[in-house]
């Protein structure tokens, strides 16, 4: 039986992100690693992380970045779809890391919660 993959929408950067990888690692898992930054999400992409973390588009932001509050993200008026379009532009405001199994996934914070995948 194939292994199901798993992806990882990684920061080399952050610490929970590099945790994250390196449980997986340890559990002898090869992840394709996604360099959000590097190749920013498109919302349609987003649409299905949020379909398979079972979240609203919400809750794929980051807050504290400076962009968040620039962009006047805060607004609970605007739409997932605005959510998305922001995340796909600054990818810097998408939540890390995401771990995708299967049809499954879970903002891997802290970086434990990926363990619910495997």
């Amino acid at each position: 039986m194939a292994q199901k993959l798993i992806r990882i929408f990684h920061n080399p950067r952050c610490s929970k992100s590099r945790e994250a990888l390196a449980l997986l690692q340890a559990r002898g898992l090869d992840p394709e690693v996604v360099d959000y930054l590097q190749n920013p999400p498109q919302p349609g992409e987003l649409r299905s992380l949020l379909a398979q973390l079972g979240l609203p588009a919400r809750e794929l932001l980051r807050s504290g970045e400076e962009e968040y509050a620039s962009l006047g993200l805060a607004d609970a008026s605007l739409s997932d779809e605005a959510v998305l379009q922001a995340i796909a532009a600054h990818p810097k405001l998408l939540q890390r890391p995401i771990v995708v199994h299967g049809e499954r996934a879970v903002i891997a914070r802290p970086p434990e919660l990926l363990l619910q995948l495997l």
